[in-house]
């Protein structure tokens, strides 16, 4: 008897620690497109037509126009590809945008400067979980954890993701 109530208490604790998990299983529609809208500040996880979710987010210290140098604090415009997953971010989660593109380098190849890179849609840093002020990212789109985590899920790397002013 005593080794059984050992045992359901170990299951439930394995359990528990389940839910604190920041990696989430997602088993609902297809994210076909993410949508950015900067200047509402709003993002949307699409299904063809349907939204499926939408989040509040910060953008980069300079976030109005397009990323057009490395160390501008701008968040790319334009049609990207979500293409790369980061369990071990600096920011609880994150998932890499495709920037720069064949067309960002040769803008700024002929300006003589670096595109710059590394751009994400992340949560709040692991370091420093005390609130941010807006728009206090490097040039990235930011989350909140939680949020960050069903993100992770349901978006898969391939999928569009058009950044809008």
């Amino acid at each position: 008897m005593r080794f059984l109530k050992l045992m359901a208490v170990m299951f439930m604790v394995v359990g528990l620690s389940a839910c604190g998990s920041k990696f989430k299983t997602y088993n609902g529609p297809e994210v076909t497109h993410v949508v950015v809208n900067k200047g509402a500040r709003k993002m949307y996880l699409l299904h063809h037509e349907k939204v499926l979710e939408s989040y509040k987010f910060d953008l980069g210290f300079a976030p109005d126009g397009h990323k057009t140098e490395r160390g501008d604090g701008r968040t790319p415009e334009g049609t990207y590809l979500i293409d790369r997953r980061n369990p071990n971010s600096d920011f609880h989660l994150s998932i890499g945008i495709s920037y720069p593109n064949k067309a960002d380098f040769e803008q700024a190849r002929a300006r003589g400067v670096s595109p710059g890179g590394d751009i994400f849609i992340h949560g709040q840093p692991n370091k420093d979980k005390s609130r941010k002020s807006p728009d206090w990212t490097a040039g990235c789109i930011a989350v909140k954890d939680r949020e960050i985590e069903w993100i992770y899920a349901m978006v898969k790397n391939g999928t569009p993701i058009t950044i809008n002013p």
